[in-house]
């Protein structure tokens, strides 16, 4: 047998038994290696490959040794980047020696998961500790923590400690100390941090400036902004965009336009972030034509900036402007947002146009917002306003999610339609579900319990659960108490609220114990109310108005004769009464005594055709509250010619028998309509709407659901 085959079958035995022996361990890479392996672990969260890495260094005994301290640390990193807190805290205490990057890594683990006060107590064991002292890293987490968690005492003290170990000449310690001061105080520590720095940076303004606003201490605000212009600094894109922000909360235009000429100067090209924010602050400043100007000057549009100019003229009040740029926005086929959605249904709600708010929810559903919280209080909002009560309750029933502002919507929309029952049932539900109220809830409630004359439970609500849940009674909140007292006919009581409340009242208040002394037939009380309201307020002409009814019922033609001589005195210009109704997605406006109208021969013949078929059933108009130096038949002829009449008419000539009807009116709808149209919806057997300034009139049946009280 040959020699060389038997060594070959040798051979690959021992390559068999030697393949079952264990494997020895590889060597590890350096140090340096495995802690940036560790680094790019704990940046991308691979929490499973730094387990690994962990793993490996306990079997070579690198993971608890003083030596071992950078390792360690990275772990600690890694750890408190991937959320295990727990962790990371028992490697930290497992290590035989630790570092001041040791701690700052843990310090920032917990600032980074929101564990501020954690943050606290780490750095005091740190300087209790005395083996390493803190640097500049350590400072800045620290001052984080104290902005974050607003503990201004204990920020004082650290100031203190960094102080004594020479920190606070470094650039970023400093702003983050500003940051503090500015943001947690409010007072003007941090400008005079400024005035004892050498040389103040653009940074070091920022931070105190962006400090300032996020407390709200807007007069340190604008003190920090005149410092930086006068030390002439280039602003960058955070300085501008803070600086917007100020003047949109001041609501100051001549400031604004500064600033806007300021960012010209120094060659800002609007990018669109920044076209954005000057949009919204033209429109807060109560200018929509300049933000115009800036929105059209924009080389990029999209729907930031649509929605931006849209919210624009919706603040100044210009519904119908809005409405018209998303017009504009759909041929430029870019798509709404929510926001978008918002804006437009809020400007939908203000105009009362119920046909296009069903339009811009079908459009809503369509595009896949109709869960969104926003765009579901703004459906509830449209509708409530736009005279559909059943469609915001069905709008509100149908949202997955609801927030304050949802019930709020819901509680005074029951309220602003006299469904008083309804509102406080809502908010017993409110309550229920675990929802706090807030200062607008009570006001819903409050007027919920004057529609109902709950007065007792008015005065619990007011007294006792606004304390309870910490709503401090705002002039609102009174103005509410006044109306329930007034309208349950307790004027005593109203008058003497009104002398012992801690507040100083406002014309609305009069307004409506005036009104409460004119439906009440309180003339006498009227009169005195009116005369203090008139020195008070000498240019409100809804006090006029009333004053000259109130003379007008007691037919004192020479006290309503001396009113108006008294509004043409003071140049008071009564508001002209115009009502408006929606007719196959056209708005039709009326003025009393129309003649502008298309169709108006029509609807003036339709006029009179009601109103003789009406008289039967008990209607007789109101001419002892219209003007006494006319004779009776043109008295009557000018109240049979008012706006709200025209609407309902127009309205029963274009829509279906039985159809409901839908008007809004810019004031107070008179007595005569009022009993005319309660009569209409008996003779027509239909639903008619009114919206005037004071509340939501349901006339059905011949009644009316402000049961004669408005």
């Amino acid at each position: 047998m040959s020699v060389l085959p038997m060594l070959e079958r040798r051979l690959v035995k021992l390559n068999k038994l030697t393949s079952l022996l264990p494997k020895p361990i590889e060597a590890l890479p350096r140090t340096d290696h495995l802690c940036a392996h560790l680094k790019v672990c704990a940046k991308s969260c691979y929490l499973r490959t730094g387990e690994s890495i962990h793993a490996h260094l306990i079997i070579r005994n690198q993971s608890s040794r003083a030596e071992d301290a950078w390792q360690i640390t990275s772990l600690i990193n890694l750890y408190m980047k991937c959320g295990k807190t727990v962790r990371a805290h028992k490697l930290f205490d497992s290590m035989a020696e630790r570092n001041v990057v040791s701690w700052c890594s843990l310090m920032k683990g917990y600032q980074d998961s929101g564990f501020d006060f954690e943050v606290l107590n780490l750095f005091k064991s740190m300087v209790f500790d005395g083996k390493s002292q803190p640097n500049e890293f350590v400072a800045t987490i620290v001052f984080k923590s104290c902005s974050s968690s607003e503990r201004i005492e204990e920020g004082k003290q650290c100031h203190a400690c960094f102080l004594k170990h020479g920190l606070m000449s470094h650039e970023y310690v400093r702003n983050t100390l500003l940051y503090l001061y500015s943001s947690c105080s409010g007072t003007r520590e941090a400008i005079k941090i400024l005035d004892d720095l050498p040389c103040c940076d653009l940074l070091a303004f920022n931070s105190a400036l962006s400090g300032y606003l996020e407390h709200g201490a807007l007069e340190e605000g604008l003190d920090v902004l005149r410092r930086m212009a006068e030390e002439d600094l280039v602003w960058d894109d955070f300085t501008c965009m803070s600086s917007l922000k100020l003047c949109s909360i001041l609501r100051d235009l001549e400031l604004a336009r500064q600033i806007h000429s300021r960012m010209v100067r120094l060659g800002f090209d609007s990018p669109v972030d920044l076209s954005g924010a000057l949009i919204n602050m033209y429109g807060k400043c109560g200018n929509p034509l300049y933000a115009q100007r800036v929105y059209n000057g924009t080389k990029t549009q999209n729907i930031i900036l649509n929605t931006s100019i849209m919210d624009a003229y919706f603040q100044n009040k210009s519904f119908e402007e809005a409405l018209n740029l998303f017009a504009e926005m759909e041929t430029k086929e870019v798509p709404p947002n929510e926001f978008t959605f918002a804006v437009l249904l809020n400007s939908t709600a203000e105009l009362s146009l119920l046909r296009q708010g069903d339009l811009l929810h079908g459009l809503v559903v369509k595009s896949g917002f109709r869960n969104h919280v926003m765009v579901g209080n703004a459906l509830v909002n449209m509708y409530a306003k736009s005279g559909s009560i059943e469609d915001a309750w069905k709008a509100f029933s149908g949202m997955a999610f609801r927030d304050i502002v949802t019930w709020n919507t819901m509680i005074c929309g029951f309220s602003h339609h006299g469904l008083g029952k309804e509102a406080l049932e809502a908010f017993e539900e409110m309550m229920f579900v675990g929802e706090f109220p807030n200062r607008i809830t009570f006001i819903g409630v409050l007027q919920a319990c004057s529609h109902m004359g709950f007065v007792e439970q008015g005065h619990y609500y007011f007294n006792h659960l606004m304390k309870q849940f910490g709503v401090e009674p705002d002039l609102q909140h009174y103005t509410c108490v006044v109306g329930l007292l007034s309208k349950a006919g307790l004027f005593e009581d109203a008058e003497y609220f009104m002398r012992t409340a801690p507040i100083g009242w406002d014309v609305v208040a009069w307004r409506a114990l005036l009104n409460a002394c004119y439906v009440r037939r309180n003339y006498s009380l009227g009169k005195k109310v009116a005369e203090y309201a008139i020195e008070m307020h000498p240019n409100d002409s809804g006090i006029y108005i009333l004053l000259s009814n109130i003379h007008a019922k007691s037919k004192e033609w020479d006290g309503v004769a001396r009113v108006r001589s008294l509004m043409k005195e003071r140049r008071v210009k009564k508001e002209p009464g115009v009502s408006w109704i929606g007719i196959r997605n056209k708005t039709h406006v009326f003025l009393s005594e129309d003649n502008q109208h298309a169709e108006i021969v029509l609807i003036y013949s339709k006029v009179k055709e009601v109103l003789s078929k009406i008289r039967p059933l008990g209607y007789a108009s109101d001419v002892a509250g219209a003007y006494h130096d006319v004779d009776e038949e043109q008295r009557e002829n000018n109240l049979s010619y008012h706006s709200e009449k025209l609407a309902v008419a127009y309205g029963l000539m274009k829509t279906p028998e039985k159809s409901p009807l839908y008007v809004t009116k810019n004031v107070r709808i008179c007595d005569d309509c009022h009993s005319a149209i309660k009569l209409i919806s008996r003779l027509t057997n239909r639903l008619i709407v009114v919206r005037d300034s004071n509340r939501f009139h349901h006339f059905q049946d011949g009644h009316c659901s402000c049961c004669d009280y408005w």
